[in-house]
């Protein structure tokens, strides 16, 4: 599922921002920087969310980028110290970021579905539906959002597992 089809790959700049994309851009900016017109759809709720081709979404506080979330099959893909973000198994991508906590320090996360983040680098990884299986699914997100309970609890949750 998704490991045989060629998808682009980002770099991840930790707590600022992946790949074109950095945390603080306007809707403008994401959309020139992600080289198209504009969002293929907006949706409401806590946050103005952007959805953008190739499995991108953009999610925006007071008008500016605070979270890219990355389709698990579509979307672009992003290593972590070799490790695939996106489209993984969700028991490895959590051991993955359990270990790379220890071997680095890192901050560590669960939010209120369970998902595990890394908030000093503004990983969140989540998982996705996709037919019978739940690949994981990368959110990147500003720090800011990850130390605070009310922004932490109200996270984008679309696509969270259950």
């Amino acid at each position: 599922m998704g490991v045989d089809v060629e998808r682009e790959c980002w770099e991840l700049r930790s707590g600022a921002g992946v790949g074109p994309l950095q945390f603080g851009m306007s809707p403008a900016e994401v959309a020139q920087a992600l080289l198209v017109p504009g969002p293929q759809e907006r949706a409401g709720g806590p946050y103005a969310q952007e959805d953008f081709p190739d499995g991108v979404k953009a999610f925006y506080d007071a008008g500016k980028l605070a979270c890219v979330a990355l389709d698990a099959v579509t979307g672009p893909q992003v290593f972590l110290s070799g490790f695939p973000l996106a489209g993984s198994d969700p028991e490895q991508g959590q051991q993955f970021l359990l270990d790379h906590a220890a071997e680095h320090g890192n901050c560590l996360l669960y939010t209120p579905d369970d998902s595990l983040s890394l908030t000093d680098i503004g990983v969140l990884l989540r998982s996705q539906q996709v037919g019978a299986a739940r690949p994981t699914r990368p959110l990147f997100v500003k720090e800011k959002w990850l130390e605070s309970e009310y922004f932490r609890d109200h996270l984008p949750l679309e696509g969270a597992s259950g």
